[in-house]
């Protein structure tokens, strides 16, 4: 009777965990814009670590700071060093959750209008976020998008006098994440 209980509780939870498909990437890229009066800065990061529970709708993901390209590498460096300070604050990270998951068919082709809500942490501090997106699911892959806008003082991103005018206050950032499961 214990094995067959012991049995039994086993099928039930490989069966609960067999419905719930995490898909993931590790080349999911991050980009970001500043345009400021003086002059535009771009950086992009394609080493984004990012993972979705398409069950529950967790999603979360990762960046290290050091892996922005910048056009100028002078831009980098002031961007590591000065402003991220990079060697103290490494990560930066999502952990949230779409809150309208039932409005998304990840077994069906099409694209989706995605809500995530959670913490969103850069530069060592942590603020809620709430932002929309899209979700694109086509054969058998699923691509996460979204634009959104970061304020540098809300994350304690200081900029030296001499180049306010070369950095806006308000920074854009496009996530772009082509995920699948885990085979």
């Amino acid at each position: 009777m214990k094995r067959t209980i012991i049995l039994l509780s086993a099928i039930c939870i490989l069966s609960i965990t067999s419905f719930a498909q995490v898909i993931t990437t590790k080349t999911g890229s991050i980009r970001f814009y500043s345009d400021a009066p003086l002059e535009k800065i771009e950086a992009t990061n394609n080493q984004v670590n990012a993972a979705l529970n398409t069950s529950t709708g967790e999603f979360a993901f990762k960046v290290l700071t050091k892996s922005f390209v910048f056009e100028k590498a002078l831009m980098q460096e002031h961007f590591n060093e000065n402003f991220m300070e990079s060697d103290k604050y490494p990560l930066s990270t999502f952990n949230g959750k779409i809150t309208n998951l039932k409005d998304i068919n990840f077994s069906k082709d099409g694209t989706y209008n995605a809500t995530v809500e959670g913490d969103l942490t850069i530069h060592g501090v942590t603020q809620k976020v709430k932002e929309t997106g899209t979700i694109e699911v086509k054969s058998g892959t699923s691509r996460a998008k979204s634009t959104f806008n970061v304020l540098l003082k809300d994350y304690n991103i200081k900029l030296p006098d001499m180049v306010f005018n070369k950095v806006s206050e308000t920074i854009q950032i496009n996530v772009d994440a082509q995920m699948k499961a885990n085979k």
